[in-house]
């Protein structure tokens, strides 16, 4: 029996043969673990459920400053708050484990309390496409209903504070932060702005952008140095005819004086229409010289008439003096001066002008090293400006997400379902004891039933008989006895197996 293959027919020869067995422990089975169930203490379950609400303004509006997992925030959060500085005030404030108190250390009652506080996060549903956790269950187990309520209220409460604390305290810290950053950036560009300032208050007009208006002025101021030489040698020739006219004028007059005529009126109008051609053909007629010496023929002109009329008029004579200086001298005498005022005046203005060109040359030339420190500066307060908008940017954002947080608009844990009262036991679930005190007593009734069954070694069965003697089997004798004993000791299984006498013979 113990190394021959059993049969399904062999179980169930075995079952109607040790059927007893496993029904008494069967049945044993269940009421022990009843009572097993009575004498373990009751444990009362207390459960909640907190959900995590997102924040009411969106993140594109608002971007929120705690980017951490929620999982890994939930577990930190579980770490703190499951601590002996939390848990310690609520053991005495509920007076948990009075009969232990004296006995064990708080170290260990914190222990024995943290082991009943069970948080267990929602697993997102898969059909949503966010990974988002939804929220948490928090379960307290204590021998007291009223205690497990109590502590998984106290419990919840400590979640939520923690999780308002933890965001505020990150908001604030980050725009404290944002806010000793901005500090910074703005003295930076403080002194990159002052650095610019003075290098273009050192620099006026060498700046990049006045170099088109130096090149500019710089031609104008050319024209102008061509116009005023233009005028300057005009003054000069001026001058010399001027005094050339004024010598023979003088002359003229010193030998009308004395007798002497050293050149004839006819001769100086002779060379005035000389002069008068050339300007002609340089200039046109509405130029100033040229209209002067019109002026000047037309008052020659007038002065030969008015010298032929003196001649033949009677008691004219060649010996009559002038006391004063006629007006035609004098008309180039102050000609003659007012060619020296322009000629000072153009040289004064030739010399303005060579120094303002020599300024706005010395401009143009240093104009590329003064673009480049121009832009190394441009380029250091750009940098500085870019920095300071971003941070205050940031800062305001930090502020308004931190404004948020402490007027409880943003991602916070809410109570779904409290903390229940319970009113019976989670442990021991004595249906479930009876239950497995049915398994158990049953299994183990098959146990050794299987037991007994393996340590007999009687031959039972044709496939027995077979199997020890590997003979076969010719005939089978039952076992004949009387019908007073056969009515007592009838077998409960006879009708699947009698006591019988096996003969064999080898083939």
């Amino acid at each position: 029996m113990a190394t021959r293959e059993l049969t399904p027919a062999d179980y169930m020869a075995m079952l109607r043969r040790r059927w007893v067995l496993i029904v008494v422990l069967g049945l044993i089975g269940p009421p022990l673990a009843y009572a097993v169930s009575r004498i373990l203490p009751d444990r009362f379950r207390s459960q909640t459920l907190v959900l995590i609400e997102q924040p009411t303004v969106s993140n594109k509006i608002v971007e929120s400053l705690d980017t951490s997992d929620i999982n890994q925030r939930l577990s930190s959060m579980q770490q703190q708050i499951l601590s002996r500085s939390r848990l310690e005030p609520i053991i005495r404030q509920f007076n948990l484990y009075p009969q232990d108190v004296n006995r064990k250390s708080m170290d260990e009652l914190v222990a024995r309390l943290q082991r009943t506080i069970e948080v267990t996060p929602i697993a997102p549903m898969t059909e949503t496409r966010t990974q988002q956790l939804p929220g948490f269950y928090i379960a307290v187990t204590l021998d007291n209903a009223r205690n497990a309520q109590e502590v998984c209220t106290a419990v919840t409460s400590l979640f939520i504070e923690q999780n308002l604390r933890l965001r505020q305290e990150h908001s604030e810290v980050t725009t404290q932060f944002l806010a000793q950053e901005l500090e910074s950036a703005k003295a930076s560009l403080d002194e990159q702005d002052g650095k610019l300032a003075a290098f273009k208050s050192h620099h006026i007009g060498e700046l990049p952008d006045d170099e088109q208006t130096n090149l500019n002025l710089l031609t104008g101021l050319t024209s102008q140095l061509d116009a005023s030489t233009q005028a300057l040698a005009r003054a000069q020739q001026d001058k010399t005819f001027t005094e050339s006219l004024l010598s023979q004028q003088v002359a003229a007059l010193q030998a009308s004086q004395t007798g002497q005529n050293p050149e004839t009126l006819e001769q100086q109008l002779i060379a005035l229409q000389t002069r008068l051609g050339n300007l002609q053909s340089t200039y046109t007629e509405d130029h100033p010289d040229v209209i002067r010496a019109k002026h000047d023929i037309a008052v020659l002109q007038k002065k030969i008439a008015d010298s032929e009329g003196q001649n033949n008029a009677p008691g004219a004579g060649k010996g009559q003096r002038m006391s004063v200086e006629p007006a035609q001298i004098q008309q180039l005498r102050a000609q003659v001066h007012n060619d020296d005022l322009m000629i000072a005046s153009k040289t004064k203005e030739q010399e303005q002008i060579r120094k303002q060109i020599g300024l706005y040359q010395e401009r143009v030339q240093s104009s590329p090293a003064v673009e480049q420190q121009y832009k190394e500066l441009t380029r250091g307060y750009q940098t500085a400006l870019d920095s300071y908008n971003e941070l205050q940017k940031k800062r305001d954002n930090s502020e308004m997400a931190t404004n948020l947080e402490r007027k409880q608009e943003g991602e916070q844990f809410s109570v779904l379902d409290p903390a229940n009262l319970p009113d019976k036991p989670s442990f021991p679930n004595r249906p479930l004891f009876v239950l497995g005190g049915l398994g158990g007593g049953l299994g183990l009734g098959l146990g050794l039933a299987l037991l007994l069954e393996m340590k007999d070694t009687s031959v039972k069965t044709e496939r027995d008989v077979e199997f020890a003697l590997h003979l076969p089997v010719l005939a089978m004798v039952p076992a004949i006895e009387p019908a007073s004993e056969k009515k007592g000791k009838r077998a409960p299984n006879q009708n699947s197996a009698d006591t019988s006498v096996e003969v064999g013979a080898r083939a």
